[in-house]
């Protein structure tokens, strides 16, 4: 059995913001999988997805502080700046993280380790709401 759906996920500030609550309770079709694999991309090019932390909020600030050092806005180094300062280094990061996930699935429930989450690395000072694609294979 296959599922696809949109979710759009609220406009947030920039940073690393755990969102697996909010992507679990809009797939409650889920929990008609014994066994499975699904897989969250997101539709932007400055906005990217990983798996981590999902305890400590001080992980989350620190992401946003490592990236905001190793990818700096502002570089005369960049061409691209169509859109403001945060732009290219926004597509940066979305590069260097990911545009997708793979979760597997068993009794009904994404298998995520004790301490992992799903986290929305916004990139963009003003990135707006996002969207994500989930689809779900299994039985």
């Amino acid at each position: 059995m296959w599922i696809q759906k949109e979710i759009q996920l609220k406009a947030r500030n920039r940073g690393f913001h755990l969102i697996t609550g909010e992507l679990l309770s809009e797939l409650p079709e889920l929990r008609s999988f014994k066994i499975g694999m699904m897989n969250i991309f997101i539709m932007h090019t400055s906005a990217s997805l990983t798996l981590n932390e999902n305890a400590d909020p001080t992980v989350r600030e620190d992401f946003e502080r490592y990236f905001s050092r190793a990818v700096p806005e502002h570089d005369p180094f960049y061409q691209h700046r169509d859109e403001g300062p945060d732009d290219l280094p926004a597509h940066l990061k979305s590069s260097i993280l990911d545009s997708s996930l793979n979760i597997p699935i068993a009794d009904g429930q994404a298998r995520l380790g004790t301490w992992q989450g799903v986290y929305l690395c916004e990139h963009r000072n003003l990135g707006g709401s996002r969207r994500l694609v989930v689809t779900i294979q299994g039985e």
